[in-house]
């Protein structure tokens, strides 16, 4: 191999270890912060106000094994009942969705206002876009269909928007089907992760919570400020949670605001299940990077860690291209010490350190959770965490490929697994363990 090539190789392995520190020392903040630092949650004692008209929209797709137990647990939550509509967005269900919300919604004159979407283009955007055209309520709560709130959680998450700089509010997901299988509890631990500690963390430093597009809300003034939901990206929320951020608008995390979803319960609807989170999260990522880094008006540190959150699914890529990079190197260029021994080194000490940096996230989760016996199946998290990355590099490739034929993008749903009630009555009686840990935070 060329001298130019050696050194080219070279200059991009220390690119990428440099991106791989990055990381690793975010991630490494995030669970200090989380563990030792300063709580905020600012909005969590409203409990009395001149609540606003609320919308709640409920994203439906052929989703009769769920729908009933959504609805049904939204008609006993603790909300103003002349200020709380409830939309089924049923877009082009062709099972028992539609008789199922019209049955309800005859039970229970003045709740409801159906929506039902027999055309259009395909996906949740696209239906929220529609929906929203026939809302003029002050805020809009989304929920997916297999989502069940807890009856105090519509006001937990109208509080922040007596704040106006607010224009969006996610809260936390919580899966209630985590005993199923081990694939649940696996899914159940990284869920843990990625609320309790990495949200959690954003929230406390004031840098930027991402809006989720599910037991969340959006002012609707600040929607129309942004031009609306983006019905050409699988990401909606993603999409959401940047452009509010550029035009001056705050997002809110509120970790002790649960929401119980039902998650995956065998691989291949994960893995497709990530597939897409992944084609839509680079979608957004294209669109909005260089604008966000340009954006003067945001503050560098937000700058930063959008940045570092809009790149979060092109790091499987990255880390597998070290791997390749580290062993032509070593090999082509044995006899520098410099281009072998010390990358080698280099990557060795990230598996030793960098990768503990998202398990340290985890066991701090499952701590602050009071769950602590959860912690014995921190190791096979590994496993999933290399399920994960080979999928999500092998749909950045594929995305790529799909972007050069200029092929359209599919939206894709999640197979739910629900076969009988969810126990909503529990679920509205708080006997579903709640995940704010043993400090309330």
């Amino acid at each position: 191999m060329s001298t130019l090539a050696i050194d080219i190789l070279l200059v991009l392995a220390f690119c990428i270890i440099t991106l791989l520190v990055v990381y690793t020392a975010r991630h490494y903040l995030f669970t200090l912060n989380r563990l030792f630092g300063r709580q905020r949650q600012p909005y969590l004692d409203i409990e009395q106000g001149a609540w606003p008209s609320v919308v709640v929209c409920v994203a439906a797709h052929n989703e009769e094994r769920v729908i009933a137990d959504c609805l049904n647990a939204l008609l006993l939550v603790d909300y103003p009942q002349d200020k709380l509509t409830i939309m089924p967005v049923n877009d082009r269900s062709k099972d028992r969705t539609r008789e199922i919300i019209d049955e309800i919604a005859a039970r229970n004159p003045g709740r409801f206002q159906r929506f039902h979407r027999t055309e259009g283009r395909p996906g949740k955007a696209a239906a929220l876009r529609d929906a929203t055209q026939l809302i003029d309520a002050e805020i809009m709560i989304v929920f997916d269909a297999d989502y069940l709130p807890a009856r105090g959680l519509i006001k937990q998450l109208v509080a922040p928007f007596f704040d106006p700089e607010v224009g969006a509010i996610m809260g936390r997901v919580v899966p209630v089907n985590a005993g199923a299988n081990l694939l649940t509890r696996l899914l159940d631990l990284e869920r843990s992760g990625g609320y309790q500690v990495d949200q959690t963390a954003r929230m406390n430093l004031g840098l930027v919570p991402q809006y989720g597009g599910t037991v969340g809300g959006i002012r609707r003034r600040a929607l129309d400020d942004i031009g609306g939901w983006n019905i050409d990206t699988l990401a909606e929320d993603t999409d959401v949670t940047f452009r509010l951020l550029q035009h001056g608008w705050k997002t809110v995390y509120q970790n002790r605001s649960e929401c119980y979803e039902e998650v995956p319960e065998v691989w291949p609807v994960r893995l497709k299940q990530i597939s897409r989170w992944s084609r839509g999260h680079n979608q957004v990522m294209v669109q909005n990077i260089r604008k966000l880094l340009a954006n003067d008006r945001i503050s560098r540190l937000e700058r930063l860690d959008g940045a570092l959150l809009l790149l979060i699914f092109v790091m499987p890529m990255v880390q597998l291209a070290g791997w390749v990079v580290a062993v032509i190197l070593f090999y082509a260029a044995a006899q520098s010490i410099v281009s072998g021994w010390i990358l080698l080194a280099a990557l060795l000490c990230y598996g030793g350190l960098g990768t503990n940096a998202a398990f340290f996230e985890i066991a701090a989760a499952t701590y602050l959770d009071g769950h602590r016996n959860r912690i014995r199946l921190l190791p096979l998290n590994l496993f999933g965490f290399l399920v994960s990355m080979m999928t999500i590099a092998r749909a950045g490739v594929t995305q790529v490929i799909d972007a050069v034929k200029k092929r359209e993008l599919v939206w894709d749903k999640t197979e739910r697994f629900r076969t009988e009630a969810a126990g909503v009555v529990n679920i509205m009686a708080g006997e579903v363990p709640v995940r704010t840990g043993p400090e309330g935070t």
